[in-house]
């Protein structure tokens, strides 16, 4: 694929401000004038309304169908947001990607890096990954107090531990970790301190 635009990767266990900090990176690009495309998986498409329900029933499917979902998601996101973007030259946030899926559905017992080259036989590697980072006690704490929300199936403390400890170990030269234990503006500057290198 000619790749005009950029893609950044929020990753991070839940409750790590993920969907903050795009919020503030896509104002901030947009100031300086580019043309900015904020998504997240999962969808809202077919796939990832099915990847929805699971969070009130995880047992419902087996983890190779779970696994299947997030693939299937991923396949008609590429095709129907990302990669037209990119090609537009947009720069293009995504709250979730698949190094998502490899640490959820490898704490579910798959081989996180085989999950990695299933998708980049399809999926754009990202230009960069913001990696945020945070104990599993302060997501959680997030989750219930400040969103107000019950842990849904993929955020148990114990679940969330084991995935906490894929992302650790991920590898990569586009992963850049950010510490997101700080106030929302002081983790958007780590943000920006990183992105720079792309612009």
């Amino acid at each position: 694929m000619k790749r005009k635009g950029v893609l950044i990767a929020f990753e991070g266990i839940d409750g790590t401000g993920k969907t903050t900090q795009i919020a503030l990176l896509a104002e901030a690009l947009r100031q300086r004038g580019l043309s900015v495309v904020v998504t997240r998986e999962p969808t809202d498409g077919q796939y990832g309304r099915k990847i929805r329900e699971l969070y009130k029933n995880r047992k419902s499917v087996t983890p190779e169908e779970e696994l299947a979902l997030f693939l299937d998601d991923r396949r008609e996101h590429v095709a129907q947001v990302i990669a037209p973007a990119l090609a537009k030259g947009q720069v293009v946030l995504t709250d979730r990607y698949y190094y998502s899926t490899a640490a959820y559905q490898g704490a579910a017992g798959h081989d996180p890096q085989k999950i990695i080259a299933a998708n980049e036989l399809f999926a754009p590697v990202p230009d960069m990954v913001i990696m945020l980072e945070a104990p599993v006690s302060l997501g959680v704490h997030r989750v219930q107090k400040l969103r107000g929300e019950t842990l849904n199936d993929f955020e148990q403390e114990g679940a969330l531990a084991r995935v906490a400890d894929i992302f650790a170990r991920l590898t990569g030269a586009n992963i850049r970790r950010i510490d997101g234990t700080a106030d929302a503006q002081a983790v958007h500057a780590l943000v920006m301190a990183v992105v720079v290198e792309l612009f």
